[in-house]
């Protein structure tokens, strides 16, 4: 099997671009059976405000501090926009509902448990930036997980009570460990690290690179068995 874990946060618009890549290049991939995904929340501002009642542009100036203008934050997402255009997504940022991402997360750490995350990050990424869907909502998380293939009650209660708070913490921590310090970032086979958004045709170099390193030939040693040792030809000459 080959593992690739995709280290993400939903407020990160370049990371359902990046997935949407990533799927369209398994897609083209031989091996596509033999891949696990693995989905880790990387949450980029613990802190961010929910309901706050500001737009997209100037609740993402305010999270980002540093003197950040709104019209920086506008100016900078157009190209993001047409990215996801260019590959079929809809990013309707004008009437977004911001929100911290920690509930969210929480699922989507439910979700890996069963083996729903793929769904999940999907669902939650067209509910936040195309559908313009407030998944600070506790409501909202269930039934978006329903509709994932969760259980949407469970999903409810769980949200209800403070499981998987510290996972959500605790993974954020050991990301910065490893020395993520931005999303997206994929890690395959827990040695081989790629940041950023990366477009399909990439993905799909990076993965057979990964396999072809992983599974190099075997030459067989055939020894004395069959009926001749067999020949070759090479430098202009063959020998038999």
């Amino acid at each position: 099997m080959m593992k690739i874990e995709v280290w993400s946060d939903v407020m990160c618009p370049l990371c359902y671009i990046g997935k949407t890549n990533l799927e369209i290049a398994l897609e083209q991939f031989e091996h596509k059976a033999e891949v696990e995904l693995v989905y880790r929340p990387f949450q980029l501002f613990p802190n961010a405000p929910s309901n706050t009642g500001k737009d997209y542009y100037s609740w993402t100036a305010e999270v980002h501090g540093g003197g950040m203008s709104t019209e920086y934050v506008r100016e900078g997402n157009k190209s993001v926009v047409k990215m996801a255009k260019d590959i079929g997504l809809t990013y309707n940022l004008d009437t977004m509902i911001p929100s911290n991402t920690s509930d969210a997360l929480r699922v989507a750490v439910y979700a890996q448990e069963h083996n729903k995350a793929g769904e999940w990050m999907t669902q939650v990424y067209k509910a936040y930036f195309t559908d313009s869907t407030d998944i600070g909502d506790h409501e909202t998380l269930a039934r978006l997980a329903g509709e994932s293939g969760l259980h949407a009650q469970e999903v409810l209660d769980m949200l209800s009570s403070d499981k998987y708070k510290d996972t959500v913490k605790k993974e954020r921590h050991l990301g910065s460990r490893l020395g993520i310090t931005g999303t997206p970032f994929y890690i395959f086979n827990d040695k081989y690290a790629v940041s950023g958004v990366r477009p399909s045709g990439v993905f799909l170099e990076l993965l057979e690179q990964v396999w072809r390193e992983e599974h190099p030939l075997q030459m067989i040693d055939l020894g004395s068995t069959g009926d001749s040792e067999g020949g070759l030809c090479g430098d202009g000459v063959c020998k038999i």
